[in-house]
């Protein structure tokens, strides 16, 4: 089937690379993403409807006549388009309102991992302050505090001292600080952490190539917890031995679970896995495309993205290529972010002569090394009176490819000193513990 309308849900950059790839398949024929960006709208019809009113979504899929839909953002999933997409005989990919609760409960990730066997930290849930303050006195510091719905990925505080720890369970339990819940105290886990994505359709696994995100906002991993600042792949201080260990022992088992529970997953299962002295373990589950990640990942896919997508919802197995490059990618942020920040401050972005217009099919699908991709994907941007300001926390994400991580830093950043604003700030090391160790 060729000729394909897609519509695309969200608003970042992760949706601007979905685009992007999007656009590489012969397969499509025209683009939607709602609600998009102004970044994403110079090259994509964005259509202004939120990503979580599902009933405005549905009515436009029917009148457009969408083949696919695929699901960036957690709130969708969790607000249940894909059972109302699925409802109305609309091909949508991604999990339902149930399977989401992968990610959109703490608790009910951990009680699945605890009930199949697959590895992760030890873990107790509390909505209890007390109980919570006493159980943590108990178990002492370094620990991890994650509150149980979604928080953007906020809700996680790693904490070395117990005060710390006891703060974040007052911001979380008496304060309410990412709405009324509960939190899961985890055992601290020490290792090299690694992102693995995998496309899912009941028991098909198809891992993705993995890729390392950076949380903390400032060189050197200081600084408090984003929604990531750059990544990269593949990834050179995790051997392959032990991403085959994580693919049969993780990712494979907690489909096979999902299913065995009653709550099938179909859609993107992002483990957020550490390695640690004896094997990989979860540190996290989420439901969608992981944001940065995806941004480095699908560069690095060589297979027609689309096509791969509506084999596996046809119950075939397809084989993912990939190309030899890496990729890696810096996030330019908003001053202050993730705390507060000013909007609408002017950005030079410059160098965009080589983009495509609206509507034209990105034919490329392979990369030589001696002309390496660079990509800026619009993260949280707007256009007032013709110049670019921000209009979000990260504001954009610079991609750059090369034959080794070395070559792909060296475009990523020749690429970001071009981009100038007073008030954007980014790292200066993404990659550099796969760097350290070459």
């Amino acid at each position: 089937m060729d000729n394909l309308n897609v519509l695309i849900i969200g608003r970042g950059g992760r949706e601007h690379a979905i685009a992007w790839k999007t656009a590489q398949s012969p397969l499509v024929s025209k683009i939607f993403v709602a609600p998009g960006n102004a970044g994403i709208a110079e090259s994509f019809e964005c259509i202004n409807i939120d990503e979580t009113d599902t009933e405005k979504l549905l009515l436009f899929a029917k009148e457009q006549s969408i083949h696919l839909t695929i699901v960036g953002p957690e709130g969708a999933l969790m607000s249940g388009i894909v059972d109302e997409f699925r409802k109305n005989n609309l091909r949508i990919f991604g999990p339902t309102q149930n399977a989401a609760q992968i990610e959109g409960s703490k608790q009910f990730s951990k009680e699945l991992m605890q009930k199949y066997r697959i590895p992760t930290a030890a873990f107790e849930v509390f909505d209890n302050y007390e109980n919570a303050k006493q159980y943590l006195h108990s178990k002492g510091a370094p620990i991890v505090i994650k509150y149980d719905g979604l928080a953007a990925g906020k809700g996680v505080v790693v904490a070395t001292t117990t005060e710390e720890a006891d703060r974040a369970l007052q911001g979380m339990l008496l304060h309410n600080k990412f709405g009324k819940g509960k939190v899961v105290i985890e055992e601290f886990l020490s290792g090299p952490e690694f992102s693995l994505m995998a496309f899912v359709h009941n028991e098909t696994v198809l891992p993705l190539s993995i890729a390392q995100d950076h949380k903390r906002a400032f060189d050197g991993d200081t600084g408090p917890n984003t929604g990531g600042m750059g990544a990269y792949t593949p990834v050179p201080i995790i051997p392959q031995t032990a991403v085959d260990e994580a693919v049969n022992t993780i990712m494979r088992p907690t489909a096979k679970a999902m299913v065995d529970s009653g709550t099938p997953f179909t859609g993107i299962l992002y483990g957020g896995l550490i390695l640690t002295e004896d094997r990989p373990k979860v540190i996290e589950f989420n439901a969608r495309f992981g944001d940065p990640e995806t941004e480095v990942v699908l560069p690095k896919m060589k297979s027609d993205m689309i096509e791969i997508i509506l084999e596996l919802l046809d119950g075939q197995t397809p084989e993912i290529e990939w190309h030899e490059n890496a990729f890696l990618g810096v996030v330019m942020a908003s001053k202050g972010y993730p705390a507060e920040f000013e909007k609408g401050i002017e950005i030079e972005i410059g160098g965009e002569e080589g983009r495509k217009e609206k509507g034209e099919r990105n034919t490329l699908n392979s990369y030589s090394i001696k002309a390496p991709l660079v990509e800026t994907f619009h993260c949280g941007t707007a256009k007032i009176n013709g110049k670019w300001v921000n209009n979000g926390g990260r504001v954009l994400m610079v991609v750059g490819g090369g034959a080794t991580l070395e070559n792909a830093k060296e475009n990523a950043y020749q690429k970001v000193k071009q981009i100038n604003s007073d008030n954007l700030f980014y790292r200066n090391d993404i990659g550099w513990q796969s760097l350290l160790n070459n």
